[in-house]
């Protein structure tokens, strides 16, 4: 936000921003995140970041004596080090615009267990002038399933958090900015990737291989106990129950730093080899059942790996306890998995999230995401890109994918322009990577998928033209859509193309078009006329094209689109797929 008319001076701007921004201090199990977020319109339903750090500082790991193992209260140089990072952050909040009343202290179990929590959370007080707000443990999986929701458009499926103390297991329907989650609320138990990796080590320790084994086994039985006994109280619903067993199983949602290590690790193992997965965000990224149990091969990539990225020492060491909870998740979830979803929300995204109203929370995240990029005429130029999709129709033999709706159309649309100014050399590749080190890597909430789909329209809107060095992260990208998908990212960027040529300012005079399309499904394309495909309608009024000579610009462009139809440009291996396209160009 720049300064605006009305705040002459620092003060006035400072106290606009603070209208505005909300900081959290989330003190977690193995460490304690610093955030401010910007909840004003029209981006609020993404969370966006407006500053995030974190310091290592392990609370739980603290409350341990290493030589006993027998909990001790929280020593008074942690104390210390906590205290000293908060009045840090005061700073940097002051900085931002936002006062000490629009911060919140987020305390979830290694605060409130701690042998000597009041006094820990008095020290804080009394340094900062802060009161720490306590999630009970009720609250705090409430909480963590509203983060969950935040970074996705819908869910349905289980959810499990797993803590450095516990993990809670819940279910959820989330659509239309609604949640439906278990009447009992989430289930919580003590096996967190940190008190399983003291546990089992205490179930090792001073024993012989066999008796080590015995014992392990004897847990192991215990805790898939808990799990079985839970599903059972959850009381999911029938309907939930039904899609598991005609899809392959349950839908898992996984949040929680011990989960989130897990999937680094996968993600570290599919960027390895001759095919690198192009997408390094934690949030919305999706693994088959196969790959997640995989915990031998994954076990292996944690102890041989020199480095692993956003996998610390901590989270190594904790790897064979988390191997182990997700071979007794696995057994005992009702009908199996049939995927599992990585999430980044957690107690500062759910906090937020839930003070959203239910507008706000229904928008879809990527359409919201490109808001702030939009020209005056976005809608003008939604509805003219609409019309180059034929209308699905009763006899038609294909159907427009229902993964590119109309929320990605927006996207796209808003998105049309943004790189417009930059040379060819720059604009095409700048826009394939927008969406995962770029203008839009921040963006809370959107699938890898999305960010697929979007990023590949740009880069065609650009002509698709890239270095050669690039070209591998496009096939990369390509890799997550369907052969259909890819078409019409093809299609779409070559019409977005037109638009932008033909509205080089993203501005339209409904009174005066510049253009007016049509298209329908034809079944006698190609050369014998029995081909199904798109038949496009241009045409260019004539006191507009006397004015600007568009007829020669429309069919430049128009040339673009023909070529995406012809056979030789379809997708994937033969069979090829792709859809014939003929333009007729009239005035």
């Amino acid at each position: 936000m720049e300064p605006q008319a009305g705040c002459e001076n620092e003060a006035e701007y400072t106290a606009a921003l603070s209208n505005q921004r909300v900081s959290s201090i989330e003190r977690q199990n193995n460490g304690i995140r610093f955030s401010i977020s910007d909840l004003a319109p029209p981006t609020a339903r993404v969370l966006p970041t407006v500053y995030s750090s974190r310091e290592d500082i392990g609370l739980y790991d603290a409350q341990f004596d290493p030589d006993t193992g027998e909990r001790i209260p929280i020593p008074e140089f942690v104390i210390c080090a906590v205290v000293v990072t908060i009045l840090r952050f005061q700073v940097v909040c002051a900085d931002h615009g936002v006062p000490n009343t629009r911060i919140r202290i987020l305390a979830t179990e290694a605060t409130r267990t701690a042998v000597n929590s009041e006094e820990f959370r008095k020290s804080i007080y009394n340094a900062t002038g802060l009161s720490t707000e306590m999630l009970p443990k009720e609250e705090e999986g409430l909480v963590g399933a509203w983060g969950i929701a935040s970074g996705f458009s819908e869910v349905e499926g289980i959810l499990l958090d797993l803590g450095g103390g516990s993990i809670q297991i819940s279910w959820m329907i989330f659509r239309g900015g609604e949640i439906e989650m278990s009447p009992r609320g989430p289930l919580s138990f003590p096996y967190g990737a940190a008190a399983l990796t003291r546990t089992l080590k205490v179930l090792e320790d001073g024993k012989t291989k066999a008796e080590a084994a015995r014992a392990v086994a004897e847990f192991r039985r215990e805790v898939k106990a808990s799990f079985l006994q839970a599903y059972g109280e959850l009381q999911i619903p029938f309907s939930m129950y039904d899609n598991a067993r005609m899809e392959g199983g349950f839908p898992l949602y996984l949040s929680g730093g011990g989960f989130r290590g897990w999937g680094y690790l996968i993600l570290s193992r599919n960027q390895q080899g001759g095919h690198h997965y192009p997408i390094s965000i934690i949030n919305g990224y999706t693994a088959g059942k196969d790959e997640f149990r995989d915990t031998e091969a994954l076990k292996h990539t944690a102890k041989s790996a020199q480095k692993i990225f956003r996998v610390s020492d901590r989270r190594r060491a904790q790897v064979p306890a988390v191997a182990f909870l997700i071979d007794v998740l696995a057994e005992s979830i009702p009908n199996g998995i049939r995927n599992v979803h990585f999430c980044q929300g957690g107690v500062r995204e759910g906090v937020l999230f839930q003070t959203l109203n239910n507008e706000v929370r229904k928008q879809d995240p990527l359409e919201v995401a490109t808001t702030v990029f939009a020209r005056p005429s976005t809608e003008a130029l939604f509805y003219l890109l609409k019309t180059f999709i034929p209308a699905s129709t009763q006899d038609s033999q294909l159907i427009f994918p229902t993964s590119i709706n109309d929320h990605q159309i927006r996207a796209f649309i808003n998105a049309l322009y943004v790189h417009a100014p930059m040379g060819k050399e720059s604009a095409s590749t700048s826009a394939l990577y927008s969406t995962s080190t770029g203008i839009l890597s921040a963006a809370h909430g959107i699938s890898h998928k999305d960010r697929a789909l979007l990023a590949l329209m740009l880069e065609e809107r650009y002509e698709g033209d890239l270095p050669p060095r690039e070209v591998e992260f496009k096939e990369s990208l390509r890799r997550l859509l369907t052969r259909e998908e890819i078409w019409w990212t093809r299609y779409l960027g070559a019409v977005g193309e037109l638009i932008a040529a033909i509205y080089p300012a993203g501005v339209i005079d409904m009174a005066k078009p510049r253009i007016i399309a049509s298209s329908r499904w034809s079944n006698s394309m190609g050369k014998n006329r029995n081909e199904l495909g798109i038949n496009l309608t241009i045409t260019v009024p004539k006191d507009q094209d006397r004015r600007m000579r568009l007829k020669d610009t429309v069919q430049q462009y128009t040339n673009d689109i023909m070529r995406v139809g012809r056979k030789k440009h379809w997708i994937g291996e033969e069979p090829k797929w792709g859809i014939k396209v003929d333009v007729g160009v009239i005035d």
